[in-house]
């Protein structure tokens, strides 16, 4: 089985570049996608079951926005943390759409757009840390469901030194900072391993490009879209990639699919 992640910047703006990659990758089973920017309703549902692919979506207008697009239908598909968590611990943290979660063959996958933070210190840096105090309860809670847990998307945040083209700064840089790593890390104390770094230790290897300073062509990336997952489907994977050939196409998302196969 694989299951791809992607950070779409836009799903109507990126929507040939989205069906055009399935039916290149027929043998991705899921693709769970970031940053659709659509309220439900106006989710380009069709050019999906015109394809035979099933969605299901959780979005908002602008902005966030996550999905997930599959080959059969997915079973206990919950949107947001409030789908599994009291009301009162989530309290504003649904207010964004970036969190949604489905079963397939067994597997629970968690399909997330953590947020950006902005600037270290700023009001929205520490939206995001609450944001992961919050996903850790949200899968710990998971868990006790189902112990095969696949959560992938864009964490907007480089984990490692070797995450980065240029980790010189990375101390005082969004989405690099220790307090973030740490975040990070404390989420995946669960008994979360990231799939790309069992069968890639390579530095250079990046899945997100600045639209700016010819960020792409010079490679000047950052590895920020990750699968995780628990030890039995640690285990399981076979292989884990990084699709680049999306982010070469005309008005491409500055991110590119990362596939997963157990």
């Amino acid at each position: 089985m694989k299951i791809a992640t992607w950070n779409v910047n836009s799903i109507r703006s990126r929507l040939e570049h989205a069906t055009n990659w399935l039916q290149a990758n027929p043998d991705v089973d899921l693709l769970c996608v970031q940053e659709t920017k659509v309220v439900d309703e106006q989710f380009p549902l069709a050019a999906f079951t015109d394809i035979d692919y099933v969605v299901d979506f959780y979005g908002q207008k602008s902005y966030n926005g996550v999905a997930l697009i599959a080959k059969a239908p997915l079973e206990n598909v919950r949107r947001g943390f409030a789908g599994v968590l009291p009301a009162a611990d989530v309290g504003d943290l649904d207010a964004q759409k970036r969190v949604i979660s489905a079963e397939i063959q067994g597997i629970q996958v968690v399909n997330v757009y953590v947020p950006n933070g902005s600037a270290i210190g700023s009001e929205k840096y520490e939206y995001k840390l609450a944001w992961l105090k919050l996903l850790k309860q949200y899968l710990t809670a998971l868990l006790q469901e189902n112990p095969d847990l696949l959560i992938c998307g864009d964490f907007n945040i480089a984990l490692e030194d070797i995450d980065l083209h240029n980790p010189e700064k990375r101390a005082k840089h969004i989405m690099s900072s220790d307090v973030e790593r740490e975040a990070l890390q404390d989420v995946l104390a669960l008994g979360l391993q990231d799939a790309f770094r069992k069968f890639n230790q390579e530095p250079g290897q990046y899945s997100w490009w600045d639209y700016r300073a010819g960020s792409f062509p010079r490679d000047k990336g950052w590895r920020i879209d990750h699968h995780y997952l628990t030890p039995n489907l640690y285990d399981r994977a076979v292989g884990c990639v990084i699709d680049k050939a999306p982010r070469e196409l005309t008005k491409p998302s500055d991110h590119t699919p990362v596939i997963v196969e157990l």
